[in-house]
């Protein structure tokens, strides 16, 4: 039995007491509340989870004298900061199986600030068909991101093997005219430090391309489009191209789909 000396320790003894009645007060409360809050919000917050995306942007098929089938294509999988990217660019000659790969890029891309990416990785270009089989590798280094005032912005560098420096950047812009009717512009050029005969790029910047776009959603993962392209080629590329056709521009009209899941 406890006994106390003096009515100081009596006083000490009560607050002691005061205060585990109000310490285990406060403890259950806490857990009250937290027992309700589970009711109320039984969802956690999501943690950095990983998914993707495999978007056929342009499928388009032309009848204008090649008989051309061109193909734009961009996929990722990964979270918010970092992602895993394959791209593919290039057109495909129904008559003769030729055909020629402007871009297939594997990259690891990171959030550098909010709506851009940095990536790095390899890219190759080549083509092939008719005995004109010819490729080349190398470094590639890419921003891409959502310039001010809503501009879709892909700028590529690429370090190829044998020494040569190819560029090119891209710039869409998407208007929505109703729920499902949308029009894009988009405006592209491309570099090159030296002659690559066999793509026939020239030195310098090769060309100057704008394309207009006209798509109509019939679900968001499936939309038919018609597009009009214009493309002037300059300088050595000019030459290259007006020995195989007579012309140093070209103009395209396509017929194609929008594809993603």
């Amino acid at each position: 039995m406890l006994t106390f000396r003096t009515y100081g320790e009596v006083l000490a003894m009560r607050k002691l007491i005061y205060f585990l009645i109000t310490f285990l007060f406060i403890i259950e409360t806490s857990f009250a509340e937290e027992k309700e809050c589970k009711k109320l919000y039984p969802i956690k917050p999501m943690d950095n989870y990983t998914f993707g995306l495999f978007l056929i942007d342009r499928l388009g098929y032309t009848t204008e004298d090649k008989n051309n089938l061109m193909y734009e294509i961009t996929s990722w999988y990964g979270g918010d900061y970092n992602r895993l990217w394959l791209e593919a660019e290039g057109n495909h000659n129904l008559n003769s199986n030729e055909g020629e790969i402007e871009k297939l890029d594997i990259l690891f891309g990171k959030w550098i600030r909010p709506f851009w990416d940095g990536r790095v990785g390899l890219g190759y270009i080549g083509k092939y068909g008719n005995n004109k089989d010819f490729g080349r590798i190398g470094l590639v280094l890419s921003l891409k991101g959502l310039a001010p005032y809503m501009f879709e912005t892909d700028f590529d560098i690429k370090f190829l093997t044998t020494g040569e420096m190819l560029a090119d950047i891209e710039l869409e812009y998407s208007i929505l005219l109703t729920q499902r009717l949308t029009v894009q512009p988009k405006v592209s050029s491309s570099y090159s430090s030296e002659n690559l005969k066999e793509m026939e790029i020239g030195s310098g910047i090769n060309n100057f391309s704008i394309s207009l776009r006209l798509i109509y959603e019939i679900k968001r993962e499936f939309a038919p489009y018609m597009e009009v392209s214009y493309t002037k080629f300059l300088g050595n590329t000019k030459d290259f191209f007006k020995k195989e056709t007579g012309k140093d521009k070209e103009t395209n009209i396509y017929l194609g789909l929008r594809i993603w899941f």
